[in-house]
């Protein structure tokens, strides 16, 4: 297990006696140097995983915040390889990187060509929102021949064979979504969360982090509480956008945000 997995993040922080703290940003915004100054701003100030988004053109999941800057990066001219390039500036750091991406455009790049190429880029493994273990044979097996984690998603709504299903399949972490319907920040997070994680732990073993709505230290202390991480994203890609003409003004305002989140989750464990 190489220090870039995601299974070592969280040891780590179990360790401390705390949760994980993931952070989200598409690849590719403000742009690619952007994006990559962004994120390694993001592990500075605490993140112990992190998210790398694939832009994408028909984003049926994502809330308006991340489809604001996704459509930013793809109007900036983004490539599928430009995330492969945001990752290994990422991973370099040390810190575990994951890509989260629809599946379409790992489709059209070529399922083991991308599983090749992220892990020649040091990237720990991969999250699909859109696509269940059930129709993922090819990606599961590019996967384990590159020895890449796994994250499926499971939710609310999720039965209680589809949980067993789904998780069996995950490796590195499980993906609790805490609310229904697309992602943003919200007030408070999801009474739902609390027993999906309670359900989801009751059939396996892998740490399960709660992702969708979080944008507080507060609310991260909140899912602290329960979960083994807490995943945010929205929160970061408002804190950007609303830095628009201001880049060093959005890195400091994005490092305050994640130091708030990092203290967040010490404190809720």
């Amino acid at each position: 297990m190489s220090s870039h997995s995601v299974a070592t993040a969280f040891e780590k922080a179990r360790a401390d006696g705390r949760a994980a703290l993931v952070g989200y940003l598409p690849a590719g915004f403000p742009d690619v140097a952007g994006g990559i100054e962004a994120l390694q701003a993001m592990v500075a100030a605490g993140c112990d995983v992190i998210e790398v988004g694939l832009p994408y053109s028909d984003p049926v999941m994502d809330g308006p915040t991340v489809q604001a800057a996704a459509q930013q990066a793809l109007e900036a001219g983004f490539r599928t390889t430009d995330v492969l390039r945001t990752v290994e500036a990422v991973a370099a750091t040390g810190t575990p990187t994951l890509v989260m991406t629809y599946w379409n455009p790992v489709e059209r790049y070529g399922v083991e060509r991308f599983a090749a190429d992220l892990a020649g880029a040091g990237g720990a493994g991969l999250i699909t929102p859109d696509l269940t273990p059930d129709f993922a044979p090819e990606w599961i097996a590019a996967a384990d021949d590159h020895d890449l984690d796994k994250v499926f998603l499971v939710a609310p709504s999720s039965t209680q064979e589809r949980l067993a299903m789904t998780v069996a399949e995950c490796r590195g972490f499980v993906y609790a979504t805490a609310v229904m319907g697309v992602t943003g920040a919200r007030a408070s997070t999801s009474d739902l969360a609390g027993p999906l994680v309670a359900r989801t732990k009751a059939v396996t073993d892998l740490p399960v982090g709660v992702g969708l709505g979080i944008s507080t230290g507060d609310q991260a202390a909140e899912v602290a509480s329960y979960a083994d991480a807490a995943i945010v994203g929205s929160a970061f890609v408002r804190t950007l956008l609303d830095h628009p003409d201001d880049r060093v003004a959005g890195l400091r305002a994005l490092s305050a945000l994640t130091e708030d989140l990092a203290e967040g989750v010490r404190r809720g464990a």
